[in-house]
C-alpha cells in the first residue's frame, strides 16, 4: 500500500509502505510409527505445524496410519534428518524405543540448530540411552538439551493424553513457559512476544 499525499508548497510527500510476510509452518518431525506417533501428529497439525513421521519399517510407516501426517516417510530416521531441512522452530520427537534408531538419530539431532528435542522412554531408558550417547562421543553440553523422558508431567497414560503431555512441553519451551498451574503464580499470564523463545517462530 502506497500514499502520497500534502499540500507540495507546505509538506513533503509522504510515502507508506504494507509489507506482508507469511512464514513457512514450523515443522514437527516425529520418529517411530507407533501408536504415540498417530496421536502426537494429530495434536502437531492441530498447533500448526507441518508434521512428518519417519520410520525405517515400511510395514509401519504407511499414510494410512498417519491421516494427520503431511508426509510419511519409509527411511533410517538419521539419515532422513541428514538430508531434510531444519531452523530454530523445528521440534524433534524421538518415539522410536530402540537404541539402534535412537543412538545415531539424537547424536545428529542434538548437534543441529533446532528448537527442541525429545525422547521417549522411562527414567532408566533415558539413563541407559545417555550411557549410549556418551559412548558415542555426544558432548554434555547437547546432552543438556534433550528432553527425556519426554513430556510434561501430565499423569497421561493413552497416546493422545501422551501427545498432550508432548505438545504442552514443546509450548512451554518454545514460550519459556514454567508449566507449572497458572493459579500458583503471580503477575500477567502472558508474555509479551519479544520475550519468547525462538522455537515460536518470533
Amino acid at each position: 500500500m502506497v500514499e502520497a499525499g500534502g499540500d507540495a508548497d507546505t509538506c513533503p510527500e509522504r510515502l507508506s509502505v504494507l509489507v506482508h510476510t507469511r512464514a513457512p509452518r514450523p515443522r514437527m518431525l516425529v520418529f517411530g510409527a507407533v501408536d504415540f506417533a498417530a496421536a502426537l501428529s494429530q495434536a502437531g497439525a492441530f498447533l500448526g505445524y507441518r508434521v512428518t513421521v519417519c520410520d525405517a519399517r515400511p510395514v509401519f510407516a504407511t499414510p494410512g496410519r498417519f491421516p494427520y501426517a503431511d508426509e510419511v516417510v519409509v527411511d533410517w530416521p538419521h539419515r532422513y534428518l541428514a538430508g531434510t531441512e531444519v531452523d530454530a522452530r523445528t521440534a524433534v520427537c524421538v518415539l522410536t524405543h530402540d537404541a539402534k534408531f535412537d543412538v545415531p538419530l539424537l547424536r545428529l539431532a542434538l548437534s543441529l540448530p533446532v528448537g527442541y528435542v525429545g525422547a521417549m522412554g522411562s527414567r532408566r531408558t533415558h539413563d541407559h540411552r545417555l550411557g549410549l550417547l556418551r559412548e558415542a562421543g555426544v558432548p554434555e553440553t547437547h546432552l543438556a538439551r534433550l528432553h527425556s523422558p519426554i513430556g510434561l508431567d501430565l499423569g497421561a497414560r493413552t497416546p493422545e493424553e501422551t501427545a498432550v503431555s508432548i505438545t504442552a512441553e514443546i509450548i512451554a519451551h518454545a514460550h519459556q513457559g514454567t508449566g507449572l498451574p497458572l493459579s500458583h503464580g503471580t503477575g500477567p499470564i502472558h508474555e509479551p512476544i519479544a520475550a519468547r523463545g525462538a522455537l515460536a517462530g518470533h
